[in-house]
């Protein structure tokens, strides 16, 4: 993986490159001292580097890093979904799968057009699980028990134009390319501290793992699931699907109980700040909504 800042290209999937362009400083460092200062001066240049390389601009406007071209994630998502498809038994029942296909219809003629002429691939699978996801490359995919939780089709679309949302933001290629930015931090430190004999380096580089996971990874996937919830919602609005089946899917969630962890180290928001946050956008939603009744929008998929 490379990244680029100014004349300079940095290709940190090599531990030896890391050691080398580390080793240019270390006739400077004279102390454990100056160790904390040279740090902040790599991470400083990773971050340059960063925000030269694949700036990006979600549909909400949040600015995106991403290093992996489409294509490959594209062909990420396919892999993934066969995969799947061959370890998890498919519901076969005819209703079940023209009734999810047609939620998934809808959606899609709403989405950019790009995403829009893509083939996609629905597959309902045997699971009791309440859980639905989608992949680069058009792919769907939605368990059998989560049709027990969605009680009507606004609900299951609420849903799926949530996982739909995920695809069309790119989230899948933000979260490999921070998990890839993420590891190349961590061998720069560990490898700073290694030259410069710390004491207690494997103590020090365990903290900083869970404090990157509790202070960047977690937070960033917390983004997109509040951000797949605002296109998830806009999605579904304009398809003709009624916004407030949102709020009434995670109400119902909600009564699954279970111990949940708090909001701090879930990668999920809570239901009741995500049905706040979905309260929130209900006024522009429901325009939208309005907007496709009277373009005549009015899915009717039942099972």
């Amino acid at each position: 993986m490379k990244l680029f800042s100014g004349l300079f290209c940095y290709d940190w999937s090599s531990s030896n490159n890391v050691v080398y362009y580390l080793h240019i400083f270390s006739n400077k460092i004279a102390s454990q001292q100056y160790v904390g200062s040279m740090m902040k001066k790599v991470v400083a240049c990773m971050l340059v580097a960063l925000a030269l390389s694949g700036c990006k601009t979600s549909p909400t406007g949040r600015t995106q890093i991403m290093l992996y071209p489409e294509q490959q994630m594209d062909e990420m998502g396919v892999a993934s979904f066969d995969q799947i498809k061959s370890k998890q038994a498919i519901e076969s029942e005819k209703s079940s799968n023209q009734y999810v296909s047609c939620i998934a219809d809808a959606l899609i003629a709403q989405l950019p057009n790009k995403y829009a002429s893509q083939k996609w691939e629905v597959v309902v699978f045997k699971d009791d699980s309440a859980n639905a996801f989608a992949l680069p490359g058009g792919k769907i995919g939605v368990n059998t028990g989560l049709l027990k939780v969605a009680k009507n089709q606004h609900q299951l679309a609420a849903v799926m134009g949530h996982e739909v949302g995920h695809v069309i933001a790119q989230h899948a290629n933000e979260r490999v390319s921070q998990s890839s930015l993420l590891q190349a931090g961590l061998q720069v430190s560990n490898a700073v501290m290694q030259m410069n004999n710390i004491e207690y380096r494997n103590t020090i580089m365990q903290g900083l793992g869970v404090g990157a996971q509790v202070g960047i990874a977690l937070p960033f996937s917390r983004s997109h699931e509040t951000e797949a919830d605002i296109i998830g919602l806009e999605l579904m609005a304009k398809a003709g699907f009624k916004p407030i089946g949102a709020v009434e899917l995670w109400q119902n969630m909600e009564k699954l109980g279970g111990e949940r962890p708090m909001e701090f180290l879930s990668t999920h928001p809570s239901p009741d700040n995500r049905i706040q946050r979905l309260n929130n956008k209900m006024h522009s939603a429901n325009s939208l909504y309005q907007a496709a009744k009277q373009q005549g929008l009015s899915p009717n998929c039942k099972m």
